[in-house]
């Protein structure tokens, strides 16, 4: 078995799956600039893999061993002079275990930690989906997890930190799929339900998307990001991602991760879409676009029903709406975006965000300082790029 083959079915066992600890998205962040790790246990020891060759396969051949398991991305920060090893390490969305067993929890902590310390480590980041509480925040249908609570405390008696940069969302919201079509329309809200139909009657259609519609959708991405002042990275990148995920000519299992777009279209005419990933029985709403054009029509919401039917058909059985607001109130910049994803009849899960484990105070320090005017000034730079793409 190829370690591609391996890795993804082994996280897709283990309790904590996520698209983003797939080897698929470490040859993304390779090809960026950063470095994947990957970190197995089993009942006696912690295994460290930097590139994973046939020569590796003792030390990953007994699958059922492995009682957790993380993807590292690791980047180094300065090549020369008295930093050469200073770097930065994300486990993204991991590490991937059974966050309830103390024992082990405290053995993997403990494990990425010494790791972090022998990587010349600036921070090692987690942001792994232990749940708080589901239900939306202040109301009756709020529901604490206390084991969530107690993983909270443990990152805090061991010295973590909330982190201030949070990569990832927070909070999102989950739609579950396993339902019938009725049922999954009967949980939506009336004024969604009559968009949807609305969006049918006046002439949208959706379509499955493919490789030749990437230029034309990373055209909408950039438009859209321009309309609604958010950043994204050059076509380059989304190129990648897509390629990376595109799905194989085998039939295709939970242990393999995809993605694809639909796209919303009236007489032809794009005017939005979404770009769909699959993985564990779990799907994700990760890019969504539109343009200006016939959202009278409400081409959104016809096109999220799509999303859920095309969730479903891939085994599915959660569908993930990628991000809720960290405040729920309408201050929040997701507050807008969120009313609609609530529409859909989804729930709010709360999680414990991004944590920083920090084996050097002083680089953090500086690095905490400098980073933030850095990434100001690149996304000035990138928001300036991407209106010039749409100008052209």
């Amino acid at each position: 078995m190829k370690f591609a083959a391996f890795w993804n079915k082994l996280i897709a066992r283990l309790p904590t799956p996520h698209f983003l600890q797939t080897w698929q998205w470490a040859q993304v962040k390779a090809r960026y600039g950063w470095q994947p790790i990957y970190l197995l246990w089993d009942d006696a020891q912690c295994r460290v893999l930097s590139n994973p060759s046939p020569e590796h396969h003792e030390a990953w051949r007994d699958e059922q061993k492995i009682q957790a398991a993380a993807l590292v991305l690791k980047k180094s920060v300065i090549s020369g002079g008295m930093a050469a090893r200073l770097s930065l390490l994300y486990c993204p969305k991991g590490p991937n275990l059974d966050w309830e067993n103390a024992p082990l929890r405290k053995r993997v902590l403990h494990d990425l930690e010494r790791f972090a310390r022998q990587q010349g480590g600036i921070f090692m980041k987690l942001d792994p989906d232990v749940v708080l509480a589901s239900g939306l925040p202040g109301t009756e249908n709020e529901t604490p997890n206390p084991g969530g609570e107690s993983v909270l405390t443990e990152f805090r008696q061991r010295g973590w930190q909330f982190s201030a940069e949070q990569i990832q969302f927070r909070n999102t919201v989950l739609l579950d799929v396993s339902l019938s079509e009725e049922e999954m329309l009967a949980r939506m809200k009336q004024k969604t339900r009559y968009n949807l139909r609305l969006a049918a009657k006046k002439g949208v259609n959706v379509r499955l998307g493919t490789p030749a519609d990437w230029p034309m959708l990373y055209k909408m991405y950039a438009e859209t990001s321009v309309r609604d002042g958010f950043v994204i990275r050059d076509e380059g990148y989304y190129q990648t991602v897509w390629k990376m995920f595109q799905p194989p000519n085998a039939h295709l299992s939970p242990e393999i991760p995809l993605a694809e777009p639909l796209i919303a279209e009236v007489e032809g005419e794009a005017v939005a879409a979404v770009f769909l990933f699959a993985f564990a029985g779990r799907a994700y709403y990760v890019y969504g676009m539109s343009r200006e054009a016939h959202r009278e029509k409400m081409p959104n919401y016809l096109l999220q029903w799509h999303a859920m039917q095309w969730a479903k058909a891939h085994g599915c059985q959660v569908y993930d709406l990628w991000g809720a607001p960290d405040v729920f109130s309408e201050s929040d910049p997701l507050w807008g975006v969120f009313r609609f994803k609530e529409g859909l009849g989804g729930q709010v899960v709360q999680t414990m965000g991004a944590w920083d484990y920090i084996p050097n105070p002083l680089w953090y320090t500086l690095y905490t300082r400098i980073m933030p005017t850095v990434l100001n000034w690149m996304r000035a730079r990138g928001k300036i790029k991407t209106q010039r793409q749409v100008e052209a």
